[in-house]
């Protein structure tokens, strides 16, 4: 009997080109969504198309960008836990945490169901996702490793782009500890590792430790 393929979509949001994506395992009918962008109703309409329905909604992090999406999912899937680093937690419910309020926004997300912290794994739609924290970004910001199929799969949210690193230039950003972080939590994953990235195309770990010119592997500036 051949394995189950883990499928994973992509939906983007015009808004700051944000990537939601949708995971699942080939022939099943759950899903997990991760960082649900200003386009929620577009990732509806993708549930509702593939006949899939969420039963986790993960955050990387606590950017509006990345939670704007989370009201209207849990709106229509109530049961369906919202998962978050306890550290970004607080971004959920305050506009200015959240940077929203900076735009005049002022958008706010239902609370965690569930703070996650380094070492823990969620387990959903029959995926098992391992949380590293990564600090730098955000000072809660974490990263969802999914090692269920070969090559791995790191949902990254906004550490690693390719050829780029996330920006460090927030109120609780810190761009030392987001190059300590892209070093000893995503540089130490097998090259063949894809990165899904917040915002862009996906990448490769080993491609990135080459090749990124803001954070070499060999530790260059």
């Amino acid at each position: 009997m051949p394995k189950p393929k883990l499928i994973v979509d992509v939906v983007v949001s015009q808004l700051f080109a944000e990537n939601a994506f949708v995971v699942y395992w080939d022939g099943r009918t759950d899903c997990v969504v991760l960082d649900p962008g200003f386009d929620a109703d577009a990732i509806i309409a993708h549930l509702e198309q593939k006949q899939i329905t969420p039963t986790a909604i993960l955050n990387t992090h606590g950017h509006a960008d990345h939670i704007a999406g989370n009201a209207t999912l849990k709106k229509r899937y109530p049961d369906c836990p919202l998962v978050i680093g306890q550290r970004d937690a607080i971004k959920l419910t305050d506009p200015m945490e959240n940077l929203s309020g900076t735009y005049g926004i002022a958008l706010i997300s239902p609370a965690a169901d569930r703070q996650v912290r380094h070492g823990d794994t969620v387990e959903a739609a029959g995926i098992t996702f391992e949380v590293r924290e990564t600090p730098g970004h955000s000072s809660g910001h974490v990263v969802y490793l999914c090692t269920d199929d070969t090559p791995w799969l790191l949902f990254g949210g906004d550490m690693l782009f390719q050829g780029s690193v996330g920006r460090a230039d927030f109120p609780d950003s810190d761009p030392r500890r987001l190059v300590d972080s892209i070093r000893q939590q995503l540089y130490t994953l097998p090259d063949e590792t894809i990165v899904m990235p917040g915002h862009g195309d996906p990448t490769t770990i080993g491609k990135e430790k080459r090749s990124n010119p803001f954070v070499r592997g060999d530790r260059s500036p």
